[in-house]
Parts: structure tokens; sequence; C-alpha cells
């Protein structure tokens, strides 16, 4: 597969864990909709065959030896992006939730300049989709009040792992991307990196394979930890990074 996708190089980053029955499909789906994109799967240590059929479904593949977490395993695709001078990076998940066909709508708004990270929210699509337990909608209306609050800026989905970066976002979240709950925390990355977010609707669908291992309690305890991740990466000092970025630092 060529890396070099144009004028524009743009990486689609596709995470995954024990996906092999829906891994090929997603890049399947990927490729249909952004042909001129490179596809990475990050196989984060499967014990099946994920990372042998991303690859026959023709995506690169960076396998870790152990698993280190959906934190680790877009950080290691993003430190990629930077180090091979991609200009955007889309990403979405490996187990089929996300729609391949709204990839080029949140691409051209990025495009466009308006925001430097233009993440799908299944909120604000009107055309419903998968359902939800409660316990975890009411979790996922916390982390949105809790960083809308903290950024200043209007959050519906803040647990969304679809989502189109710029080159100073891909630079933020390659060196401060968080560990345990990357999604909500990464708001409040970008935002003390003096980086703009936007939203726009996404559908979003069950599963392809596999289940979810947070069920009703797990919501509830993950809540709590993530609500305080979030005071706490609050404090933490995250330097704004430059409002125009040439090239990739590669260090």
């Amino acid at each position: 597969m060529s890396l070099h996708a144009g004028s524009e190089r743009l990486l689609v980053l596709i995470p995954a864990y024990n996906e092999q029955a829906a891994i090929r499909g997603v890049v399947s789906g990927v490729r249909q909709a952004m042909p001129q994109a490179d596809i990475l799967v990050v196989d984060d240590g499967s014990d099946d065959n994920t990372a042998q059929e991303a690859e026959a479904a023709g995506a690169l593949v960076v396998r870790h030896p152990i698993n280190l977490g959906i934190g680790g395993t877009v950080q290691t695709g993003l430190k990629f992006a930077r180090w091979a001078d991609y200009d955007a990076v889309i990403r979405l998940d490996g187990d089929g939730q996300h729609d391949a066909s709204d990839i080029p709508l949140l691409y051209s708004i990025l495009r466009t300049g308006q925001a430097d990270v233009v993440i799908g929210s299944r909120f604000l699509s009107s055309t419903g989709g998968m359902h939800i337990p409660f316990s975890r909608r009411m979790g996922i209306h916390l982390f949105a009040w809790m960083v809308s609050l903290l950024t200043g800026s209007r959050a519906t989905d803040t647990t969304s792992g679809f989502f189109a970066i710029n080159r100073r976002a891909i630079q933020a979240l390659a060196l401060y991307m968080p560990q345990d709950y990357p999604e909500v925390e990464s708001r409040i990355v970008l935002h003390k990196a003096g980086l703009k977010t936007m939203e726009l609707p996404a559908r979003m669908r069950a599963r392809l394979s596999g289940v979810s291992s947070i069920d009703n309690w797990r919501s509830i305890y993950y809540a709590l930890k993530v609500s305080v991740a979030v005071a706490i990466g609050a404090l933490k000092d995250i330097p704004a990074l430059p409002k125009e970025m040439v090239h990739a630092d590669t260090d």
C-alpha cells in the first residue's frame, strides 16, 4: 500500500483488539469511502487473526506485542502519522460501529480550516442509531457537561472515537494522549493546547461482532473514574501549539 496519497496526505487510523470478524469489512468500507487515503490498523496485542485480516484487506498493520489499551493504541498511530509527516488523520473504531460513509464530511470540514478537530457525534444525528443503555447515556451526558464547562464550548458526544484531526492536533495528541480514558480527557488536552474542536452529526451502528466490556455497573464505576481523571487533567500544564505547523516533529 502506498504511503503517498497526493498533495495532502491523509491517514485513516483504526485501533483494533480481537476484531478478526469485523476488521476486514471496516477496512474495505474505508477504502470505498476514501480511496486516496492510507489505512493503518494498530493491533493492540490481539490473540486472534485481526492483523492477518487487516493485511488481507489492504491495510498497513502495526502490532503491539502486549495489550496497551485504547489510549496507547491510538497514540501509536498518531506517533506514526507524525513520523510519516501526514497532514491529517481520521480515526474510527475497528468493530464496525462507525459508518465509513460519514468520513468524507468530517474530512471536508477539517480541510476548510474551521476547526483543528472534527468529531462525529451520534447525538447530533437525526437518523437515530444504536441503542445506548440508560446508565451509559447518563455517563455520556455527565462527561459532556464537564467538558463543556471546562472548555467553554458545547460538547455532546465526548466518548466518540470517530474524528478527523489536522497536523496541530496530531502533534498534541501524539505527545499528550491520555491513556486510561482518552476520548473524554483528550477534549481537555486539545482545549489546553489552544485547538478548536467542532462536532458534526455521525451515525453509529451496533457492533459487527463481540460485545462491549462495559455493563451497567461498570458504567457507574467508569463514570466516577472518568470524572476524577477529567478534573485532574484540567489542572495539567499543556503548552499551546503554534498556529502553523509546516513540518511534523519526528523526534
